[in-house]
């Protein structure tokens, strides 16, 4: 009987020591490949980094390539202004998901809203923008032309980022811990000054990692992007005026640039990683601190 036990216990070891293996070398080819895909855009990118003053990327007149001028401000601008606008709209209404999900629904609802919210998040982006292109754009044309605007991109990229937030915000907030609401029931708070008071605070970390979550994907949207802001390489105006983001100029012009056009494509390409790399690297810091 003892030999059977070590048996076991031998084996369970082997196992773990076997899966732990499989899990490193699976964490380093996610490094690896993150590493070579930062080497494949420096690499693309050096002639332009190499021939253009990085200045000329901020001073230039405009965006007129076949002349040789390369200012990226308005599409860091316009990706800005959409990012921004969709967080803006989306960070109260996932927030309020995942309360009504929590303290408010019963648990049959809160399950079932939570199906939808997981839903949404398959949705495909080109499906989105399909939808926007279609319905959206035509709405807002009525109301102020031409329709395909920051505005609509704001509006898109808010359904698109909404269940980012709403999940995160989710498990936040069901993360805290029972004796924080037991001890404010005891000092007799209501039900929305505890969550004011007592659970908003405690899950301000895990719903700031979500809130930089879903900016990452924010500025890194492409295709819904390109259906609905109309293109126009400007700086915007007012929420009617058409925009043009990085990852949509990207997009748009890569399949006919050559030589310093289609390098300074690829500094873009470089910068839209360098920015998602930080939003990701903060919010898995606010996540590690809620988790502690």
């Amino acid at each position: 009987m003892i030999w059977w036990k070590h048996s076991i216990l031998f084996r369970s070891a082997s196992i773990d020591r076997w899966l732990c293996g499989l899990l490193r070398a699976a964490a380093g080819m996610a490094a690896l490949i993150i590493v070579l895909i930062l080497l494949f855009l420096l690499l693309e990118s050096w002639p332009a980094l190499q021939h253009i003053a990085p200045l000329r990327f901020l001073s230039d007149e405009a965006w007129y390539p076949l002349e040789d001028q390369y200012n990226l401000v308005p599409m860091v601008m316009g990706t800005l202004y959409a990012s921004s606008g969709a967080l803006l709209l989306a960070v109260p209404l996932g927030i309020a998901s995942a309360l009504f999900m929590v303290y408010y629904a019963s648990p049959a609802v809160a399950m079932l809203y939570r199906r939808l919210i997981e839903l949404l998040a398959g949705i495909p982006s080109v499906v989105f923008g399909f939808w926007g292109l279609t319905t959206l754009v035509p709405m807002i044309n009525q109301w102020q032309p031409p329709g395909a605007s920051l505005l609509t991109s704001i509006l898109i990229l808010t359904l698109m980022i909404l269940p980012t937030l709403a999940l995160t915000s989710y498990v936040a907030l069901a993360a805290v811990p029972d004796e924080y609401l037991q001890a404010a029931a005891g000092l007799g708070f209501s039900r929305w000054g505890m969550i004011y008071g007592v659970v908003l605070p405690a899950a301000r970390k895990g719903i700031m990692a979500g809130c930089l979550l879903a900016a990452a994907r924010a500025v890194g949207e492409t295709m819904a992007v390109v259906m609905v802001a109309g293109n126009v390489v400007q700086h915007a105006d007012s929420l009617f005026a058409p925009i043009r983001t990085l990852t949509a100029n990207i997009a748009l012009e890569m399949a006919y640039a050559m030589g310093n056009h289609r390098a300074v494509l690829f500094v873009s390409g470089l910068l839209l990683l360098l920015l998602v790399m930080v939003l990701t690297s903060l919010a898995g810091w606010f996540g590690k601190e809620h988790s502690l």
